[in-house]
């Protein structure tokens, strides 16, 4: 069985919108991130394990909000209280959080197809996510994090660089179509790459 990705038959590569007399490295880059392990880790009330003593790839568990600690495979998000997103490339990370989080402690869930994960890079992008969304980003460093909206649909943004500014925009699967046209159509008037 093939998996297909949420946005398999609507992300289109090429360039799009005010590109003209633009240097193709100067415009925004939006792009579909595939083969993404998505697990949303939930500690129970009753549980009394301290978070701070659990560590996933050297990595530990933010304790405060908006709050993201990653390597070069993995990140942690602090989702809600008691709540995180585990987003890795490796496949079996599950097994490597499932070794650290007992069951009678933690709820652990693979949530990877039930998102779709779009990733914007750029000078504008910031511009862009402005467009829809009631975030102050002129103060939304790297590693940060944020449960909000956008045009109406709920999405976390996770910023994982300054240098160009890059955002993984994560939303449900069910609205990913719908998710996607806004944001491409945000970027239309600074011209981006569909990659």
């Amino acid at each position: 069985m093939t998996a297909i990705t949420p946005l398999e038959f609507i992300h289109k590569k090429g360039i799009f919108g005010d590109h003209h007399k633009k240097n193709e490295s100067d415009l925004l880059k939006i792009s579909e991130v595939k083969k993404l392990t998505i697990i949303q880790l939930v500690q129970y009330k009753g549980s009394k394990i301290n978070i701070n003593d659990i560590k996933f790839e050297s990595l530990e568990v933010p304790g405060k909000s908006s709050i993201v600690n990653s390597n070069k495979e993995t990140r942690i998000l602090w989702s809600a209280p008691r709540t995180w997103l585990i987003l890795s490339i490796k496949e079996n990370i599950i097994e490597t959080i499932k070794k650290s989080c007992k069951e009678t402690d933690f709820a652990i869930t693979d949530i990877s197809h039930s998102r779709a994960v779009i990733q914007i890079q750029g000078f504008h992008s910031r511009e862009v996510l402005k467009k829809g969304s009631p975030i102050n980003f002129n103060e939304f460093e790297v590693n940060k994090c944020a449960g909000t909206v956008f045009h109406g649909i709920n999405v976390v943004i996770d910023s994982i660089s300054n240098n160009p500014d890059t955002f993984n925009l994560l939303v449900l699967r069910s609205f990913g179509e719908s998710f996607y046209h806004h944001i491409t159509d945000a970027a239309l008037e600074f011209g981006y790459v569909g990659i």
